[in-house]
């Protein structure tokens, strides 16, 4: 309980400054409390989930691991090994401001792991990845046109999916913006700027990320080593729908897959790379921060 009695003419001068000094401290608290209370603020998992702090380690199945493993999910087509290596990668893209952070740690140990170089891609708000402008909307390609075919197909088909779940495509073009590849400081965190990713066909809303470890910083980029985690991050629908009312998201016409929908995420919460988000809900034109943090096996190899 804290003390709040005022000091009296009977307490010494020392006594008296004491107690006036917890008093304020004690007011000070409050006004915090109250402060937080009236914030305007949403977030993912209904909690104050502040940039930078993340849930409790829970105990994984496996014995004497301090934390799940995020799950390893598929790269998908369009993944373009480390050639920008820096922390904004919006270049020149519309959308509203994202600010994305990651912790990687040692799911056995909890140790972070630093040093470690991290990957993200993803698409524009329009559902377009750089590099690939020519396949179009996340690898959909463009729309035929003229009168829809009355005969059976025949042959394999060959190609992507509309949902880009395809092997690895060879790029299209030069461009890569929304992607870049930074270092893990030495409490396991990264950090990005980038805009909250838009959708295409057959996927939900989502960022892909990779993890290096054991390889070396030099000035061509990050060099040898090994990949100890591939997979993907994922958004809310509450966030989603919010971003579909905001311009260049409002003009994407392309059906979007909802989170429940989609064939990737392997729904399990924050464990399977759903992000914890905080936006103004009444603005969200203004920005999301975002964060996670992954719990991976270094001494494992997961090319995705």
């Amino acid at each position: 309980m804290t003390d709040t009695h005022t000091p009296t003419d009977a307490q010494s001068p020392e006594e008296r400054r004491r107690l006036a000094r917890r008093t304020v401290l004690a007011a000070g608290s409050v006004a915090v409390t109250a402060v937080g209370v009236g914030s305007a603020f949403a977030a993912s998992d209904g909690t104050a989930a502040e940039q930078g702090t993340q849930a409790a380690a829970s105990p994984s199945s496996s014995e004497g691991a301090c934390y799940k493993l995020t799950s390893e999910l598929v790269e998908g087509p369009y993944y373009i090994d480390a050639d920008k290596l820096r922390q904004d990668v919006t270049e020149d893209q519309e959308g509203i401001p994202l600010h994305l952070t990651l912790k990687v740690i040692d799911a056995e140990t909890c140790k972070p792991l630093r040093n470690a170089a991290v990957d993200i891609w993803h698409c524009n708000a329009t559902g377009i990845y750089s590099g690939y402008e020519e396949m179009g909307s996340g690898g959909g390609g463009t729309p035929p046109t003229g009168p829809p075919p009355t005969d059976a197909p025949t042959g394999t088909p060959t190609g992507p999916p509309p949902g880009g779940g395809g092997g690895h495509q060879e790029p299209t073009d030069d461009t890569r913006y929304l992607r870049g590849t930074w270092h893990t400081d030495r409490h396991g965190h990264v950090t990005f700027k980038t805009v909250f990713p838009g959708w295409y066909q057959g996927r939900c809303v989502h960022i892909h990320v990779k993890v290096h470890v054991d390889g070396e910083w030099t000035d061509a980029g990050y060099e040898g080593g090994h990949t100890c985690h591939t997979g993907q991050l994922f958004f809310d629908e509450k966030s989603v729908l919010l971003s579909a009312d905001v311009e260049p998201y409002a003009s994407n016409t392309t059906t979007r897959t909802t989170l429940d929908g989609d064939s990737i995420y392997p729904d399990n919460g924050h464990e399977g790379g759903l992000l914890y988000l905080k936006y103004n809900r009444h603005h969200i034109a203004r920005g999301v921060r975002a964060h996670l943090t992954l719990g991976v096996e270094p001494d494992e190899t997961s090319n995705g």
